[in-house]
Parts: C-alpha cells; structure tokens; sequence
C-alpha cells in the first residue's frame, strides 16, 4: 500500500513538471514566432493620390505579385488625401482576403485612407504624419465639398468602428474621424473631426509605432532584413491618374470639342485628329483608372454614328443628330463615374460651352489673322479676268426633275440628267417626288413639288 501511494505521489509530481516544462515551451515557442527569420520577402505597393478603382486594381495587383513572388506580407506605403468610399473599400476587401500580414507605413493618411490603413494588421506613422479627417463628403460645383447625410455618416463611422476593433485598436478614435458630433474627453470636442499626429496616435496606443522609414517599420513589425519587392504603378497607370483630375479631364474635352468644331468647318483632317486623340486620352484614362468601361466608349461610338448619318444621310432630319449628341454628352459624363456624375456634368458644360465660344473667336480672327494669310492663297480672282463663282443656273427655272433624296428642306435633285443641290420653299418633299424649279437666287435652286 504504502509503494503504491508513493507511487501515485511520484506520478503526480512528474505530470505537474510535465505541464510547467510544456507551458514554458509554448510561451517560448510564441516568443519565437513574434519575429519571422531575417530574410523574408514582403511586397511594396504605394497608395498615393486620390483613392478611386484605379488604385484599388494597383493594390489587388501587389496582392498577386506577393502571391506570386511568395511573399508573407504586404506592406503599404499611404501617402493620400482620399478619395472614394467605394473604392477604399474594395481595397479594405482585397486585404481582408490576401492571407497576408499587411503593414501601413504613413506618411498622409486622411479620409479615406485612413479607412486603408485601419485594414492593415499592423500600423507605423512617420515622424511628422498625420491620419484621420474621415467625413465623407458631396463633390459639387467647381469642386467644393460639403458634409454627407447623417446616413452616409453612420455607415461610415461603423465601418471604421469595426476595423479598429478587429486589430485590438479603440473604436472611439476611429469614429471621431468620421463623426464630428462625437466628443472625447481629453480628444475633441464636439463639431470637430479627429486627425491624429504620430504623437498623438502613438500616446493613445492606436498605432504600433513609429518609424523613421519603411524599412524600420518592416523591422519593428517583426521582419528584419526583409527582401523587398515593390509593385511600381505602370506607365497607363500613371498617364490615368493625371488625366482623371476633372480639370485636366476639361481641357481634353475642350480641346476634343474644339478639334471636332473646326474639322467639321474646315475638313483639313489635323483638327479632327487633334480632337479625336484629346477625347480617346479623355476615354482611355478613364477606362484604366476603372471609372469607366467599354460599354460607355460603345455609348460615345453610337452617338458619333447617329451625327454621321444626320450628315450625309438624311440632312436636316434632327432626330438623329439630336440622338447622337445626347449619347455623346451622356458617355462623357458617365465616363467620370458613377460617384462623380455631378462633377461630370458640370466639367462638360463648361468644356462644351468654352469650346463654342473659342471655336466662334476663330471664325472672326483666322480670317485676318497674319498666320492664315501665309498659307492662304492671295491671289485676286476677278470678274474680269474671267473668274465666276459659279456658273448661272437660271435656265433651270420652269423646268422639272425628281428629288433624288428627302428635301428638309435641303437635298438633292435631278434635273435634266444632272444632279443639283436644291431647296424646297420650306415644305418636306419625299425622295422621288416630281419637283419643278420655281427660281434662282445666286446659287440656291429653290423648287416646288411638280402639278
């Protein structure tokens, strides 16, 4: 008896060394696997600029460069104003779902940004950065913003409420960004939006850090001499960022306009290409940048068509060339995007009426202008040295032919087995109508339908 309890003493007394030696392993196994070993690649992607699906498809691209390079980590480099929720989002999502430890590193993170940088596992701010300043805002005339409805507010205070939670960080602070009718004591005040400085963010412990460089950030997060890879934005990238600012998207429809305006007066062709080329820049920045798609540059096709056969194939008609010009102006303004349709609309007015008004300026100064007289032909034609501008039609008076196309009243006739333009005294006459000419001013045939 006495050896079996002696025994079980024994037993006992192994199994709680057992249970501490196996507790001590586990907390030094956690320690271990804080920092990964040196040498680990970690992608590099740049969010800078205005937050739109353009650089929501840049950041989805690093996630498969760092899936491809096999990568553990992502680190983003925020250097933004904001932008759209929308696309923040979709950013938000594409982190969500990487399977990669994502690291912020800060240099500007406002509105929207903020939103990107709250996804990340861990955030570091640079010395002298700032984060928050998260109202969602209405785009309006000329630019100008002002305070979303309390809706829109709400959703996006949640949204930064649960980001913050889900990394361990105060949802208050978060939703001061948004909301400026919170008040945190010892933070802000009422009618006010929280923007945090390295400081301060590192004072509340909403931040992990703060870190001179990318790479010292990378070092604190637990990758020291980390191998970088970095998803560099491409060139189309580049060129669609710039041209989706509304003000350069402007002045390329103005000048799109404008080239189209004076080809259509001139048909020297340079105009035309001119302005074909501004407004296909216009289309294709906005298609790389994701605002818009070939379904809008269908739209902008079919109504250059309709134009096309308002002109040469039934003049005068209207309908055709009022049908164009609508779809024309509505794929320019949907091209702007869908969260953009009021600065859309307000760019293209003025685009629209800007080049009006430069096209008619032309028309009075080319004329005289000592350009067009260097290439203009300065030879005088007079009467007298046999010159006409154009030969007399008066004979055609009282005869009669047939309207080889719609009269609207404008068209063309055939008149003694040659083909005349001709003008109706303003009433429509269908195509192969027996007509009569009535008289002759100048140049202008007018006739009538034949009794």
């Amino acid at each position: 008896m006495r050896r079996h309890i002696r025994t079980m003493s024994f037993l006992r007394r192994a199994w709680g060394v057992a249970a501490l030696l196996s507790v001590l392993l586990g907390a030094v196994g956690l320690a271990a696997g804080a920092a990964t070993p040196p040498g680990a690649k970690v992608q590099v992607v740049q969010v800078d600029g205005v937050i739109n699906a353009g650089m929501a498809h840049r950041v989805q691209r690093a996630v498969d460069d760092a899936r491809a390079n096999g990568a553990s980590a992502l680190l983003l480099e925020i250097k933004t104003n904001g932008g759209v929720i929308d696309d923040a989002n979709d950013i938000k999502d594409a982190l969500r779902t990487s399977g990669l430890r994502t690291i912020a590193y800060i240099d500007r993170a406002w509105s929207a940004g903020a939103l990107i940088a709250l996804a990340c596992d861990k955030i570091y701010m640079a010395p002298e950065s700032s984060m928050g300043a998260a109202e969602p805002v209405l785009i309006g005339a000329g630019g100008s913003t002002q305070p979303a409805g309390e809706k829109a507010i709400s959703a996006v205070k949640a949204e930064f409420q649960s980001l913050a939670e889900a990394h361990h960080r105060d949802p208050t602070i978060a939703a001061a960004m948004v909301d400026p009718s919170l008040v945190v004591p010892n933070i802000k005040n009422k009618g006010q939006l929280l923007t945090l400085s390295a400081q301060q963010a590192m004072k509340l412990k909403f931040i992990d850090g703060v870190a001179e460089t990318p790479v010292a950030a990378l070092d604190a997060a637990g990758f020291p001499q980390a191998v970088l890879a970095t998803t560099e934005p491409t060139l189309g990238e580049r060129i669609a960022q710039f041209v989706t600012d509304p003000i350069v998207s402007g002045i390329l429809l103005t000048i799109g306009f404008l080239g189209l305006f004076i080809e259509m007066q001139t048909l020297h062709l340079v105009a035309g290409v001119i302005g074909i080329a501004a407004l296909a820049l216009f289309f294709g920045g906005h298609i790389i940048a994701g605002a818009s798609n070939w379904v809008i540059i269908a739209l902008f096709a079919l109504g250059v068509v309709a134009l096309l056969f308002e002109l040469h194939v039934l003049p005068g008609h209207g309908i055709s060339g009022l049908i164009g010009a609508l779809l024309i102006l509505a794929s320019i303004v949907m091209a702007f995007g869908a969260a953009f349709w009021l600065i859309g609309i307000i760019y293209t007015s003025i685009a629209l009426t800007a080049a009006i008004l430069i096209f008619f300026l032309l028309l009075r100064w080319l004329p005289d202008s000592a350009f067009l007289r260097r290439i203009a032909f300065a030879g005088a034609q007079s009467v007298e040295a046999g010159y006409v501008t154009s030969r007399p039609l008066d004979h055609l008076v009282g005869k009669q032919g047939v309207a080889e196309t719609y009269l609207r009243p404008a068209g063309v006739a055939n008149i003694d087995g040659a083909r005349y333009q001709v003008q109706s005294a303003g009433d429509f006459i269908p195509s192969q109508t027996r007509i009569v000419v009535m008289r002759v001013e100048g140049a202008t045939v007018f006739v009538a339908r034949a009794t």
